[in-house]
């Protein structure tokens, strides 16, 4: 069954209109009758019918609450430090089939690309989409946040509300480090939050390391091979889903 997001509720009804109605009447052409899945801002799903489809919104019904969550129990938070080309939309889409919680895009100082604030909108604009197809197309429960790039003091100042803070830091895999990572995953407790910390191409330097670090940030590896910018964040994700989902 299709899966929407960000729709109306008033009583036992859903209202479904502007891009997500054009796609139930014009693109998958549903009928009154046919099943769809909606989703609310809070994260609860039904199951719901079709009970009208009028010029510019669509109604249904819910038939069936859904009982389980397909979310990670943990709220996991990427910070990517600005890659080029379209590594981020990797990252985001990828990301959210991983169940990531947060993107955070920062300006590092060995960020290629320079940020564009008069095509800033349409940018993030695209990053929400495919964010948004991505937890459509995994059955999420809810949509993760997709935020606007900021600076490094920014998000430094931003992360004092987070449970728990790491950075991902090939120094450190390079040096054999392997158990600050696994020691949190073992820590951590279930609607708890953790941030982490990744650099562009080429890294962060050791004075973004620096500044984190007495921000309240730990240095971690992620094994023993360097991960591209785009894979490290998938790689953290699935370690995560792994020994909080899998093994327990």
């Amino acid at each position: 069954m299709q899966r929407y997001f960000n729709t109306e509720i008033k009583e036992n009804s859903f209202y479904i209109s502007g891009d997500d109605f054009h796609h139930i009447s014009k693109v998958m052409r549903m009928k009154i009758g046919d099943h769809i899945i909606c989703v609310t801002n809070d994260g609860r799903s039904a199951i719901c019918s079709i009970t009208k489809i009028a010029d510019d919104y669509v109604a249904a019904d819910v038939v069936q609450w859904e009982s389980s969550s397909k979310e990670l129990p943990i709220q996991m938070t990427i910070a990517s430090g600005l890659p080029k080309g379209d590594k981020l939309e990797w990252i985001i889409q990828k990301g959210t089939e991983l169940g990531a919680y947060e993107f955070i895009p920062f300006i590092a100082t060995r960020s290629i690309v320079k940020w564009d604030e008069k095509k800033s909108l349409k940018k993030l604009e695209r990053w929400k989409k495919i964010a948004k197809e991505a937890a459509e197309q995994s059955q999420r429960n809810r949509l993760p946040l997709v935020h606007t790039p900021i600076s490094l003091e920014t998000l430094l100042n931003n992360s004092q509300k987070y449970d728990r803070k790491l950075i991902a830091y090939e120094e450190a895999a390079k040096h054999g480090e392997t158990s600050t990572f696994v020691q949190v995953l073992e820590e951590i407790k279930k609607g708890e939050s953790l941030l982490i910390v990744f650099g562009p191409e080429g890294g962060l330097t050791p004075n973004e390391v620096q500044l984190l670090i007495e921000n309240g940030f730990y240095s971690c590896g992620l094994g023993p091979r360097i991960l591209r910018t785009e894979t490290a964040p998938l790689y953290a994700l699935a370690a995560a889903s792994y020994h909080l989902e899998l093994l327990r």
